[in-house]
């Protein structure tokens, strides 16, 4: 087994051994969290449903409350996460919707079939230098003119600084590195937002909308 595998089956193992607690903890979805998020998250939709009707892929998706949303704003959307105990929470949840087991660095999606592609909160478990693989793979499944949604924890000026969030090892970025590397895997940058940490919140938030090239 690969280093980057064995990363992968300890992040998949680490949330399957809380999934239950985890989805308990998420369980208001986005109305739980900061309106400056959601805002960034309908700004997502609204693009992607102006553009057309392809598919958008929901990657990391955990217990699902985000595909959910999605698919309330119109969008035909599926679900993927390392995690078999969120995805099984995710399908009992939310029967309606599709979610897979995989990987965010090898999508079951043909070259441009997607309209978009979420990764909320779930880059931050991937390895730094892995991380311009997975961007390649969100350009690869994207449509020219596709969206693609970031959030993530930023470092607040430092380089890339690993943290000890509570299930697995998580990465915090700089936002301007993070949207060089999206520059150089194909995207263009539509808009950015950084915003404090909130009441019981650590970290300064992260949030890059992209559009492929």
């Amino acid at each position: 087994m690969s280093e980057s595998s064995s990363y992968l089956t300890t992040t998949a193992d680490a949330y399957d051994s809380v999934a239950v607690r985890y989805a308990a903890l998420v369980k208001d979805g986005l109305a739980g969290q900061s309106p400056l998020d959601r805002s960034f998250v309908a700004a997502f939709a609204d693009l992607v449903r102006a553009a057309g009707s392809a598919p958008v892929a929901d990657l990391g998706c955990g217990p699902g409350y985000l595909s959910a949303f999605l698919r309330g704003s119109g969008l035909e959307v599926f679900g993927v996460d390392l995690s078999p105990a969120l995805i099984d929470i995710a399908r009992r949840t939310y029967p309606h919707l599709r979610f897979d087991v995989g990987s965010m660095d090898a999508l079951e999606a043909a070259d441009g079939e997607l309209g978009g592609v979420v990764s909320w909160y779930s880059l931050i478990h991937t390895q730094p230098e892995q991380l311009p693989v997975y961007l390649a793979e969100f350009r690869r499944v994207l449509a020219p003119g596709g969206h693609a949604l970031l959030g993530f924890f930023e470092s607040e000026g430092d380089p890339v600084t690993p943290f000890d969030h509570k299930v697995a090892t998580a990465y915090r970025w700089p936002i301007a590195a993070l949207a060089e590397l999206a520059d150089g895997a194909g995207f263009a940058e539509v808009g950015r937002m950084l915003r404090e940490p909130g009441d019981g919140e650590r970290f300064r938030r992260g949030h890059l909308l992209l559009r492929a090239r």
